[in-house]
């Protein structure tokens, strides 16, 4: 192989599972004419950045997961080295692909009340195999960033929580789970996204803490997945002034960073994955196209994920760089590769998920991390109420009744007659945006409860947004229920009930 062959092996661009014609055989081109050694999947353009939220409007998502295999088989087939597949899959290929198993959010996962860590290799494995089935090699995961900042627009509910400690246990349960299925799996976003306000994908979030400050929270995490044999970590686009000599550089493409402070100091031997390099905290900084691609290699990235110019990139890389880096680089990829299986890989059919399987996993999960979280809950006096025509009951941010209702299975009367509510929030999104998708008039309705009767609140999503709920004391009991999973609304009902 020449040098370019051998540079080409470190790209892995992005290929859109819904997508034209026009831009499959674009990435056919890429295959054929640059070599790429990977592809990273997204479900659209529409959602490249972002999770997949049902963002349907100009889409026609049907079959997803039959076009992901389908892709994957297509690529393969003209590829002269196999590809290393790889998704941003946190919580499953659910994360990218609808109808398939989704697993709880890490936060989720970070409330687990009992042997948390087995449980999240568990969920690690199970989402492993998942992948491993469908063709799938790498699974750009688990967040190791230890989420202090409440309002951290890009990672909150992706961490395991604000405890260095707890991160840096359920992060390398998550992965060691992910390679016991088979596939590959790294700690991201180093050296740490958790304490930030600014999301990356929009500009440049800058972290002001002292070195001391940063090994005892942020790099903990991934210095204790080091020194356990991590195999791969992503590096953020983050700037941390302390660790780069005052410049507010991202990590990304900070040499001090990657190379002298993760992989010499830190004793870092695996491999190196940029972050997106379509995101716009490192894309506008150099206009120029391939400078990006090299400045990413030059700081220590072993692979280059998301490159908009892959032709640039390998161009400049083969210009400025000297045949022994290039050739330390192919090697560790290559190795890689032969490790997953990526070689022998062979055209795959579409698997069958077995769902009754996972519907129980995930009942095992919710009876452990649902949670009343304040006062008591006193079923039978809920059951007297109930039969007396006292006991009221509202969703909130629903469009019909939830299951959870149904599972309640108590006769509920109009909130004049109550003299106790229930109370069920259901989050309309995981994200801060927008107070977490809530309406403030909402808002208010439920605080003017709170504080006009005995009100039990149940609240399906993320804790993060409990903050917009008005005075917490004000409520008689909080029930944590973390996902709005099927299982969940039953667990749910039943420490109601009984």
């Amino acid at each position: 192989m020449n040098k370019k062959q051998k540079i080409a092996q470190l790209f892995s661009p992005a290929a859109f599972i819904h997508d034209t014609e026009e831009n499959y055989q674009a990435i056919e081109t890429l295959i054929r004419e640059q070599e790429v050694g990977g592809l990273t999947f997204f479900h659209s353009r529409h959602s490249a950045a972002a999770n997949f939220e049902k963002r349907a409007e100009v889409l026609d998502v049907s079959g997803t997961f039959e076009k992901l295999i389908g892709l994957i088989n297509r690529y393969q087939r003209i590829s002269k080295i196999p590809l290393l597949i790889s998704i941003d899959g946190e919580y499953g290929l659910a994360m990218r692909i609808e109808n398939t198993p989704q697993y709880p959010f890490a936060i989720t996962l970070g409330a687990l009340k009992s042997d948390a860590a087995t449980w999240v290799e568990e969920v690690g494995y199970r989402m492993g195999l998942d992948m491993k089935r469908s063709g799938i090699h790498l699974n750009l995961a688990p967040c190791a960033d230890v989420n202090t900042n409440p309002d951290n627009p890009v990672i909150g509910y992706r961490s395991f929580g604000n405890q260095a400690k707890k991160v840096s246990q359920l992060a390398f349960a998550a992965y060691s789970g992910m390679k016991k299925a088979g596939i590959g799996a790294c700690l991201k976003h180093f050296p740490g996204h958790g304490d930030t306000a600014t999301d990356s994908h929009l500009g440049l979030p800058i972290l002001h803490k002292s070195k001391a400050e940063l090994e005892a929270e942020e790099l903990l995490p991934f210095q204790v997945g080091i020194n356990q044999g991590v195999e791969m970590i992503m590096v953020g686009h983050l700037a941390v002034p302390a660790l780069t000599g005052g410049k507010n550089i991202p990590a990304s493409i900070s040499r001090e960073l990657i190379t002298d402070l993760l992989k010499g100091e830190m004793g870092f031997k695996g491999l190196v994955i940029s972050d997106a390099l379509n995101m716009k905290a490192v894309a506008n900084l150099y206009p120029e196209p391939g400078e990006l691609e090299w400045r990413a290699f030059d700081a220590g990235n072993d692979i280059l994920c998301f490159s908009d110019h892959v032709k640039e990139g390998i161009e400049k890389i083969t210009q400025n760089a000297s045949e022994s880096e290039i050739e330390v680089v192919f090697e560790k990829v290559m190795e890689l590769k032969t490790h997953l299986g990526v070689l022998e890989t062979q055209p795959i059919a579409v698997p069958k998920f077995d769902w009754e399987s996972h519907s129980q996993l995930q009942k095992e999960l919710a009876e452990n991390y649902v949670s009343i979280t304040s006062g008591e809950i006193i079923p039978e006096e809920l059951n007297k109420l109930a039969e007396a025509g006292k006991l009221g009951y509202r969703e909130f941010f629903t469009v019909s009744p939830s299951l959870f209702s149904q599972q309640l299975d108590l006769p509920f009367s109009s909130i004049e007659e109550a003299e106790k509510m229930i109370l069920a929030v259901v989050v309309p999104s995981h994200k801060p945006l927008n107070q977490f998708g809530m309406d403030q008039n909402v808002l208010n309705e439920i605080q003017t409860l709170a504080r006009t009767k005995p009100c039990i609140l149940v609240h399906f999503g993320n804790p993060l947004a409990l903050k917009y709920l008005g005075e917490l004391s004000d409520f008689e009991a909080i029930v944590c229920a973390y996902q709005g999973f099927v299982e969940v609304h039953r667990v749910v009902a039943k420490l109601i009930r009984s």
